[in-house]
């Protein structure tokens, strides 16, 4: 059976991981999307991880150990991205893997960014490459998905709705599901 790690990024306290008027905190969109996931996912025979806690800020280093412990068969980081302190014109959707990430993180970032871009209508701002620590550290395949700005106005009013998650969260396991038994030979 395959197993795969969601990591609602950052925590529920982390500081400044919000929109600039603070009606949307960055954990409850991630988390959020994570646990339509794992139904989904559930749903099709596939073991769930989650690395992240409602309590607690859970450190990088204890997510990424978890995963290498449990040799998880991927590692997908949900995120929404900012840009500034205020609101401005960023927006879009974007994929992030490691700069020297294997061609299985290459292919599963692909099918899983594509998946976004087809579902939720919003700017394809690409697969880009970033020395993160989840993406850095792990040994598996791993992908870190910025959903939307939430200093972007348009972006954080849908980040906020149910049905832009669901959106997120659907287009995301269709990705994962994908890659699992279709382009992960």
């Amino acid at each position: 059976m395959a197993k795969i790690l969601l990591d609602a990024g950052h925590g529920p306290a982390t500081p400044g991981k919000r929109s600039p008027d603070g009606k949307l905190l960055e954990f409850s969109f991630n988390s959020a999307v994570a646990e339509m996931i794992k139904q989904t996912l559930h749903s099709e025979g596939v073991e769930v991880v989650l690395s992240h806690s409602p309590n607690r800020d859970v450190p990088l280093a204890e997510r990424t150990s978890l995963a290498n412990k449990l040799n998880v068969d991927a590692f997908v980081s949900i995120h929404a991205n900012a840009f500034g302190n205020g609101w401005n014109e960023a927006q879009g959707i974007e994929t992030y893997i490691y700069p020297k990430a294997s061609k299985q993180s290459e292919a599963l970032a692909a099918v899983v960014h594509t998946s976004l871009i087809s579902a939720c209508r919003r700017k394809d701002r690409g697969v880009k490459t970033a020395n993160f620590a989840v993406l850095r550290d792990t040994k598996m395949p791993a992908i870190l998905v910025e959903c939307g700005f939430m200093t972007n106005r348009e972006e954080a009013d849908l980040l906020l709705q149910n049905g832009y998650r669901k959106q997120c969260a659907r287009a995301i396991a269709f990705g994962i599901l994908a890659w699992l038994y279709h382009g992960n030979q």
